[in-house]
């Protein structure tokens, strides 16, 4: 297990983070894939960011991914959004889905922490904690998935 450090602060911050095209509309090729991977790496990298994992299909995108603790979550998925959007409309020449807009993205997302240590254990390692005569029922040790 690998933690980020900062002057003050030891952290270890995934996200998994699902975007999905507008209307779910199966427009994107793996050659479109290939391009929100390279711009997503980038974007994260300018934001500090580490990217672990990304691919997708047709009509969504899932990405992995590390942060610090100061990262804008919504700030940053709108920057991934709003950039690959206007590049890869412009690259592929997307027209509009509906209305004359032009979107790429649905405005919705899914985002959830990933977490290295399994919730259940953690919750009986903090219970445990201030009970100076019982041991704890479980420690934290090998709890990472």
């Amino acid at each position: 297990m690998r933690y980020l450090s900062t002057g003050h602060a030891v952290f270890k911050l995934c996200y998994h983070l699902v975007i999905i095209t507008k209307y779910r509309k199966k427009i994107l090729t793996k050659e479109m894939i290939e391009d929100i991977k390279e711009l997503t790496s980038n974007i994260l990298i300018k934001n500090s960011c580490n990217l672990l994992e990304i691919n997708g299909e047709e009509d969504h995108v899932h990405i992995l991914f590390e942060t610090l603790p100061t990262t804008e979550l919504t700030k940053l998925i709108n920057c991934i959004k709003t950039v690959s959007s206007r590049i890869l409309r412009k690259k592929y020449k997307i027209n509009s889905l509906k209305r004359n807009k032009n979107v790429l993205w649905s405005p919705s997302y899914f985002i959830a922490t990933c977490g290295e240590v399994k919730i259940e254990i953690l919750k009986k390692y903090i219970e445990n904690q201030g009970n100076a005569f019982t041991p704890p029922k479980q420690s934290l040790e090998g709890a990472c998935t």
